[in-house]
């Protein structure tokens, strides 16, 4: 029975999704469905990354995830099917499969849509494909000639001698703030030293803590999520609308359209020795 796991921008107020559903177990019965978002942004691909990345390494090899994020942004000719860690990534080529796998999956291939189709007859051929995948265990195409995709990569945190900068990646239903500082990079930098986190208005946190309990209610906290990033909060607060803390912006060009990929990000500061 293949697991197929949805993450798209659709949202849930009309029929989409559940048509969506509709199509993967009328092309197989035994199709088990699972859904991670309908909620992603369609235009913080970081975030969307974020999201897809931490929920996929969950899930068992051979496991199909489509991800359905922008797809009408450009005249779509065909979307990608990749391999990566023994599971199946199905997704528009912008960019998002490298955002999450950080690098170009070895094994991948591209299925052919119709154009100018509606989004449900692209997910009808996206449903027979997995399901081809699915009994004879390869790609649709193989070629020996390298497949050009497009290929965005993860933010990546500044370092210098005695600091550490990262960018706001995530902000959650809590308004606690995920910043794309890893445990891993966090320990590299720091070599045993104190340290002192900074963010807006001079706030600063000095501690990691372990869970929220650590720290009295109302104080500031820092601690490394389940997904290994560093992560700031109010101990029952909502730290983002108290300090004015945002993720990605668009910036707007003097006639009021938004330029694509002109990225802004609010950083994080970690200084080490206290300084």
């Amino acid at each position: 029975m293949a697991i197929i796991t949805l993450s798209t921008d659709i949202g849930q107020q009309d029929y989409v999704v559940g048509a969506i559903k509709g199509q993967l177990v009328s092309q197989n019965h035994q199709f088990n469905i699972v859904d991670i978002t309908h909620y992603l942004s369609r235009t913080n691909y970081p975030q969307a990354a974020y999201i897809c990345a931490n929920a996929f390494k969950y899930f068992p090899e051979g496991t199909f995830h489509v991800i359905i994020l922008n797809f009408f942004d450009n005249a779509v000719k065909h979307v990608l099917v990749a391999k990566y860690n023994g599971q199946y990534i199905i997704c528009p080529d912008n960019g998002i499969i490298t955002l999450i796998a950080g690098e170009k999956p070895k094994e991948i291939a591209k299925l052919a849509l119709q154009e100018n189709n509606t989004l449900l007859s692209r997910t009808a051929i996206i449903a027979k494909a997995i399901d081809y995948i699915n009994n004879n265990n390869n790609l649709i195409v193989a070629t020996a000639e390298p497949v050009s995709i497009v290929e965005t990569y993860p933010l990546k945190a500044t370092v210098g001698d005695d600091w550490i900068e990262g960018q706001i990646l995530f902000i959650d239903n809590f308004e606690n703030v995920v910043i794309n500082i890893t445990k891993a990079e966090f320990e590299e930098q720091r070599r045993g030293r104190k340290f002192v986190i900074l963010f807006s208005r001079n706030e600063k946190i000095e501690k990691i803590c372990d869970n929220y309990a650590n720290a009295p209610e109302g104080d500031n906290l820092a601690w490394f999520n389940s997904a290994g990033y560093l992560e700031i909060a109010v101990n029952k607060g909502n730290i983002a609308s108290l300090f004015g803390l945002q993720g990605y912006h668009e910036k707007m060009n003097k006639t009021g359209n938004v330029k694509q990929n002109n990225w802004f990000y609010q950083t994080v500061k970690v200084f080490f020795d206290g300084k």
